[in-house]
């Protein structure tokens, strides 16, 4: 069974590792909406949860949710930003579950000027994508999923639409609580641009793992990121973090992000080493009842603010 899902990874991923390098449009697809995983670093593709927010993370999670869920999700992004996004899905005979999510990203007001840097009046920006996912049981332990998204953005009196799609694969055996994932997010392309300038959409291959330790309330993750992309170094690609699972009902969590760590440092002048002032590190905790959830998470995911995120969780 192991040597099979390792095919399955390595074939998902060798199908896609020729990604492009170039990738600029939509970037908001790559914020954290799980609590749980944004408090283990922002990337998490292999949490066996009953908590529809994971679905954004890995479509082949949808089926650990249990049937008829409602997820509503809100982060505090930078100043005068915010993110929310809501999910529900449905179970389909014995083997599949199906999921429609919706995610809002409203940036707020910003001044327009001219180009003497005079301000003429005020404009907004915000970011839509609406998407509906499948999970199948292709076995016990593997689940395969896709998500399909249709994605715009407005800017002023512009706006841009693309289409997406994300694939993942999950591999978990309860017996030693391990867990095994690959994803594809995000591929597809613009069909409409803001100008004659089509933005390549922010494919991200991922592989990730998450493993609770024998006789502790200790379960690792890890996950490698943006793998069609090797011109960084190893420590850019990784997320980490630490559950303590007190009980099934109680959790606390905590990560760490590399890469975000590093693109936020901020050098002084005059000095060699720059501080990342707390980015890239990340905590969380959450109450997981029978009908209803509650996940909250801190984290620093832009330069001039912090972020709180909140998820609740409920069967309906």
């Amino acid at each position: 069974m192991k040597k099979v899902v390792f095919s399955l990874l390595t074939t998902l991923i060798s199908l896609f590792a020729v990604a492009q390098e170039s990738q600029t449009g939509y970037n908001f697809l790559r914020l954290p909406v799980s609590a749980h995983a944004g408090a283990l670093g922002g990337d998490n593709i292999t949490l066996i949860e009953d908590d529809p927010s994971l679905i954004f993370n890995n479509p082949a999670l949808l089926g650990s949710v249990s049937d008829k869920s409602v997820g509503l999700n809100f982060m505090t992004y930078m100043k005068g930003a915010f993110t929310a996004s809501a999910s529900y899905n449905k179970t389909i005979g014995e083997r599949a579950t199906v999921g429609v999510m919706g995610q809002f990203v409203n940036y707020g007001s910003m001044k327009e000027v001219d180009e003497n840097n005079v301000q003429t009046g005020e404009f907004s920006a915000k970011d839509i994508a609406v998407s509906g996912a499948l999970s199948y049981e292709l076995t016990e332990r593997i689940v395969g999923g896709i998500t399909a998204k249709f994605i715009t953005s407005h800017i002023a009196g512009y706006n841009s639409i693309a289409m997406g799609v994300d694939l993942g694969v999950n591999y978990y055996d309860p017996v030693r609580e391990w867990s095994l994932s690959a994803t594809v997010k995000n591929l597809g392309g613009q069909l409409k641009a803001y100008d004659d300038n089509y933005e390549k959409m922010p494919i991200d291959i991922q592989i990730g793992m998450s493993k609770r330790l024998v006789g502790s309330p200790f379960r690792l993750s890890a996950t490698l990121v943006d793998l069609n992309h090797w011109n960084k170094k190893f420590t850019n690609h990784l997320v980490a973090g630490i559950d303590i699972i007190f009980s099934p009902q109680f959790y606390v969590a905590a990560g760490y992000n590399f890469r975000r760590a590093e693109e936020m440092s901020i050098i002084p002048s005059g000095e060699d080493n720059g501080s990342s002032h707390g980015a890239g590190l990340s905590l969380g905790a959450g109450i997981m009842l029978e009908r209803f959830k509650l996940n909250l998470s801190y984290a620093k995911y832009h330069v001039s603010s912090n972020s709180l995120m909140v998820n609740v969780a409920f069967c309906i």
